[in-house]
């Protein structure tokens, strides 16, 4: 996925917005003509493995056979794009040490130049993973793979939009990669059927310190998938990227687990949900049920998005929710009664979500989630 130089949030507004559920009543005059751009995010539940997935790319061993693929990817924006034109799927298991991801990218022509470690692998087509395990949208993980098994890997504090610089030098640690080429690899005079990858990736280098930060039953985690994939045509037997009337290189398709609803992976709050439990056969899983408290951020996330296009428009940012538009105040939340609030001066806000028998939840100016002590 193409780094981001900067964050435009008038652009972003038109196109990105937030995940309410039931929370959202078209009547609401703070979400007015908003509507179309509520699209709720992917679920996975992960389930234990006792055996070992063999890492090779091939995706056939026992440990693999009766896991559940997620659904296909589409277009990063969502379902008003159009449906990426070749499939692509994950499955995940994880251990006490590891958590396992295997994915399979259909391709008819598998493509891959860039061989050194920490290159810049979306040049080529990609396969890309993003990990939040805190869910607090800072301090996050991307992980991005070619055809050749050429690994960038990269730590962020926070996303771009926050002034953010990756932290290229961080290697997730201990992690092993393989893929499986399903027909030959820069080859333009057949026709392929994809690439197939498969990673384990430990738990310690998921986490900050020395601790391994292993889930346990129930533990929720924000994650997502991309694919980057060019468009592409042959000259003298090679693979060339394709161009526009002015000689620019066409912009790259981006294929998601989870629409984004903006062309931009870096907007946590806009990952899918993985949810780990220790069983081990899909049907005794647990159903994925939305968490209430995460029900109550998007009240944080719709402060957030409205402080950001005001900041836009007046080079400050509002004083009041009433400021935003942002009304009512209180209100009910699944039949439980629900206070918003917001602290703010011209250069930073703070707002806060709190029910009876719920924990405070709150949000800041670069978007950090947090309970409030």
């Amino acid at each position: 996925m193409k780094i981001p130089t900067f964050y435009s949030f008038a652009k972003g507004l038109l196109c990105l917005f937030l995940f309410l559920g039931s929370v959202i009543c078209s009547a609401q005059p703070s979400f007015q003509g908003l509507e179309n751009l509520f699209n709720s995010p992917e679920s996975y539940v992960i389930g234990y493995t006792p055996v070992k997935p063999v890492i090779d790319g091939n995706i056939t061993d026992a440990a693999w056979q009766n896991v559940p693929w997620s659904k296909f990817f589409r277009d990063i924006e969502g379902d008003a794009k159009s449906s990426p034109y070749y499939q692509t799927r994950v499955k995940m298991l994880w251990d006490d040490n590891y958590l396992y991801i295997a994915a399979y990218l259909q391709d008819e022509h598998v493509w891959a130049n860039l061989h050194n470690h920490d290159e810049i692998v979306y040049y080529d087509h990609d396969f890309e993973i993003f990990i939040d395990p805190d869910n607090n949208t800072h301090q996050y993980f991307e992980i991005e793979v070619n055809a050749l098994n050429t690994i960038f890997d990269l730590f962020l504090s926070k996303p771009y939009r926050n002034d953010s610089r990756e932290l290229i030098g961080w290697d997730a640690s201990g992690m092993r990669s393989a893929v499986k080429v399903h027909g030959t690899l820069n080859n333009s005079k057949d026709k392929d059927k994809g690439w197939s990858v498969e990673f384990a990736i430990p738990f310690s280098a998921l986490s900050l310190g020395s601790g391994k930060n292993i889930p346990k039953e129930g533990t929720l985690w924000r994650i997502n998938f991309s694919r980057v994939e060019w468009d592409t045509m042959i000259e003298k037997g090679k693979y060339v990227k394709k161009t526009n009337a002015e000689g620019k290189v066409l912009p790259e398709n981006n294929w998601v687990w989870s629409p984004q609803g903006v062309i931009n992976m870096h907007c946590p709050e806009r990952w899918g949900y993985l949810l780990f439990t220790k069983k081990q056969t899909e049907n005794e899983f647990p159903a994925f049920m939305l968490p209430y408290a995460e029900k109550q951020k998007q009240y944080l996330w719709l402060v957030y998005y409205r402080q950001k296009e005001y900041l836009e428009k007046n080079k400050r940012y509002a004083s009041t929710l009433d400021e935003l538009n942002i009304t009512p105040v209180s209100f009910k939340l699944d039949n439980i009664e629900n206070s918003l609030e917001m602290e703010a001066t011209a250069h930073q806000f703070n707002a806060t979500i709190r029910s009876s028998g719920s924990n405070t939840w709150s949000i800041n100016d670069e978007g950090l989630i947090q309970i409030r002590k």
